[in-house]
């Protein structure tokens, strides 16, 4: 799964400075800020595994573990744009050490967290400090690096954004079955404390990087909140739902919100004078159908691996480290099927690539749908999840790649923006929605293995759906023809 959350593109700029004025330590800061942007990714799957773990020691029901996950992602993807804005009123390497001090903090607390509340309260201090922190680090690798060592770098950071969500899930098992589930969270303090000291080192006094650049002089706040609010109210409908029934005052009430923050989101954009999203971008059919996309591709790929990693631990009784070995094969396939797509979609167009990457992602939660307590989770799951997770990866670039097709140069950013928040927002409701389906079958911690299947089936039946659904909608919202070769590399997310 290749991320890439900010606000950049691979295009050089018309007036390249000459080679003599290049940073001179622009390439150690590039694997300092891959570093830090590796942490950020790696933080979405490598909980995945500890969840149950950490349901056990915090005694936290399913739906609190939900929270666990979307609370990171909701926060991270609602405040990205901002975080954009931000970087440019302040400046980068200032936002980008802001962010990265927040994020540091927090993981802090998340390991020490003797509760669900306070470790719900961390992960969200993680998103926003994450939702700053990535867009100003991508302007700054994009800002040190001109003509063709632009792409290398912007290269560099996909495949470390690809190998932080493999690595993620590989990590997650080893701290849990070694030190405990408290290192998933202590190992991004040395992490960001090195890149705390060692970009501002590295990057001294450098006034195109360090002064505002005059673009973001006005935060749109009432747009960064409700954009906030809508998904936020609608996971906690979704929650509420699962426990309560949606006949629930409780459950209802919040999808009503989410409605009318959502509304309120459109209208603020409409008349503020520097909104957050140009709503003129939407009339873009392609930059819709990308972001469609990429919310349906994420939602599902990290939905799989919340219930994967239940159904394996809880009910197959494997021990964390075994599960995260599980998970590589998979994380391997997204990783093959990104690699893949680039020269699919050159060869065969947006369109019948998106529509045959969710036609397979359908076909893998279809075989995931015949789970129980006596299926082989080699012979089983594993070809099913793989085969869901090649099909994604493929997903994931078809849709950076058509978001971005034929934007002008000044809507790059932007488009890129939005792309990111539909990946970090698709996660987060993904997991609320998939989980509300499972319902019980998450709670089989009690039962020991043996406990319960078919919320899963009932989840990978709603997957495989979702899925078919999105692949009818990519046939009509995706573009007909191919990448232009002369507009060079897209930066993929």
């Amino acid at each position: 799964m290749s991320h890439a959350p900010g606000t950049a593109h691979s295009d050089p700029h018309p007036h390249e400075p000459p080679a003599s004025a290049e940073h001179p330590h622009r390439w150690r800061l590039l694997a300092l800020l891959c570093l830090a942007q590796f942490m950020l990714i790696a933080d979405v799957t490598v909980i995945n595994v500890a969840l149950p773990t950490i349901g056990e020691d915090l005694d936290l029901t399913g739906s609190g573990l939900t929270w666990v996950v979307t609370a990171y992602t909701l926060f991270f993807g609602s405040l990205l744009l901002l975080g954009g804005r931000l970087a440019d009123t302040i400046g980068k390497p200032r936002a980008f050490l802001a962010g990265l001090t927040v994020f540091t903090a927090a993981s802090i607390a998340s390991g020490l967290a003797v509760g669900g509340g306070m470790l719900i309260a961390a992960r969200s201090a993680q998103g926003a400090g994450a939702a700053l922190m990535s867009p100003a680090a991508m302007a700054i690798v994009t800002a040190l690096f001109h003509g063709p060592d632009r792409n290398k770098a912007l290269g560099a950071w996909a495949a470390i954004g690809g190998a932080g969500s493999a690595v993620g899930v590989l990590l997650g098992g080893v701290f849990v079955s070694g030190p405990g589930w408290e290192w998933v969270f202590f190992i991004n303090v040395p992490v960001g404390l090195v890149a705390l000291f060692g970009v501002p080192a590295l990057l001294g006094n450098a006034p195109s990087l360090s002064s505002p650049s005059g673009t973001g002089s006005s935060l749109d706040l009432p747009g960064a909140l409700t954009l906030t609010a809508a998904p936020g109210l609608l996971i906690y409908g979704l929650v509420q739902a699962r426990d309560d029934g949606f006949d629930a005052v409780g459950s209802w009430l919040p999808l009503i919100g989410a409605a009318l923050a959502a509304a309120g989101f459109i209208a603020i954009e409409r008349r503020v004078r520097e909104p957050l999203v140009r709503l003129a971008l939407f009339a873009r059919r392609s930059l819709v159908g990308g972001s469609v996309v990429m919310l349906a591709a994420s939602g599902l790929l990290i939905a799989s691996f919340f219930l994967s990693s239940f159904y394996i631990q809880h009910v197959l009784g494997f021990s964390a480290l075994k599960t995260g070995l599980v998970f590589l094969p998979v994380a391997v396939a997204i990783t093959l099927g990104a690699h893949a797509a680039s020269h699919l979609v050159a060869r065969l167009g947006w369109r019948p690539v998106g529509v045959l990457a969710f036609a397979l992602t359908a076909a893998g939660a279809a075989l995931l749908t015949r789970l129980d307590a006596d299926s082989g989770v080699w012979t089983d799951l594993v070809p099913g999840f793989a085969l869901l997770s090649l099909a994604l990866g493929t997903a994931f670039v078809c849709a950076t790649t058509a978001a971005m097709n034929g934007l002008p140069h000044q809507d790059m950013g932007l488009a890129s923006g939005l792309v990111s928040t539909s990946h970090e927002l698709g996660a987060a409701l993904g997991v609320a929605v998939i989980s509300t389906i499972a319902g019980a079958s998450l709670e089989g911690g009690a039962a020991g293995p043996g406990a319960g299947t078919s919320g899963f089936d009932n989840a990978f039946t709603a997957c495989a759906v979702i899925a078919a659904v999105t692949a009818a909608l990519g046939a009509l919202l995706l573009p007909k023809g191919r990448p232009d070769p002369a507009q060079g590399p897209v930066m993929a997310h």
